[in-house]
C-alpha cells in the first residue's frame, strides 16, 4: 500500500519519470530533485547501471572468450533500467523472449544457411540469408504474441543467429546464460534501488493500470 501511495504521487509529480521519485523517497535522496531535473537523474541512473551491467558481462567474456556479450543485451540492459516496472522488462519476458529469438533464429539458420559459408568467410546478405531472416523473425514476433512474452531485443537476437553471425550450439547456450546473468544483475540493482522489480512475471500493483 505504501509503495501504491508513492508511485501515485510520483506519477502527479514527474509522470513519465515516475520511478524517480519512488527511487529517491525509498533512497531519503528528495532532496536531489531541488538541484536537479527529474529527467537528469534518471538520465544518470541508466547510465550507471547499464554501464555496470553490460561491462561486466563484457569483462566476463574477455576473460572467458565466450560471447557474454552480444549486440541484443544492449536495448535489454534499458529496458530494465529506463522502464523497469514495464510488462516487457519482466525477467520472464527477457529471459523467454531471447530464448524463442535463439530458438527460431537456429531453426531458420538450419534450414536455409547452415551449408553456406561461415558468416565470417561471406559476410553481407545473400539469397538464404533473406529468406533466414524473414523466417527468424517472423516466427520470432508470433510466438511472443502467442506466449504473451514482448520483449523486442529478442528481434534482435534471432536475426544475430539466423544470419549466421553467432550459430554454433554451444554459443547459444552461453547467449542465453548471459540473458539470465544480465536479468540477475537487474534484479539486484532495481530492488537495491527500492523498485518493486518482479522476480519473475509482470503484476501491476493494485490500482494502477498496466
Amino acid at each position: 500500500m505504501a509503495y501504491i501511495d508513492k508511485r501515485n504521487h510520483a506519477k502527479a509529480q514527474f509522470g513519465a519519470f515516475e520511478h524517480v521519485g519512488v527511487l529517491l523517497a525509498h533512497m531519503r535522496l528528495e532532496w536531489l530533485l531541488r538541484h536537479f531535473s527529474p529527467r537528469l537523474v534518471w538520465t544518470a541512473y541508466v547510465c550507471v547501471n547499464c554501464f555496470i551491467t553490460i561491462g561486466l558481462l563484457a569483462l566476463l567474456a574477455l576473460i572467458t572468450g565466450s560471447p557474454f556479450v552480444f549486440p541484443s543485451l544492449g536495448p535489454t540492459a534499458y529496458l530494465f533500467f529506463f522502464s523497469p516496472l514495464a510488462e516487457t522488462s519482466s525477467p520472464r519476458n527477457a529471459i523467454v523472449g531471447h530464448a524463442i529469438g535463439l530458438i527460431c533464429g537456429y531453426g531458420a539458420f538450419a534450414v536455409t544457411t547452415a551449408s553456406s559459408p561461415p558468416f565470417a568467410m561471406l559476410p553481407g546478405v545473400h539469397g538464404p540469408r533473406v529468406l533466414a531472416a524473414a523466417l527468424s523473425l517472423s516466427a520470432t514476433g508470433a510466438l511472443m504474441v502467442l506466449l504473451r512474452v514482448s520483449h523486442p531485443p529478442a528481434g534482435a537476437t534471432t536475426l544475430i543467429v539466423s544470419l549466421g553471425i553467432i550459430s554454433q550450439p554451444r554459443e547459444l547456450v552461453i547467449i542465453e546464460v548471459a540473458v539470465f546473468l544480465l536479468t540477475a544483475q537487474a534484479l539486484a540493482i532495481n530492488r537495491l534501488a527500492g523498485l518493486p522489480y518482479p522476480l519473475w512475471s509482470h503484476h501491476p500493483p493494485a490500482g494502477t493500470s498496466s
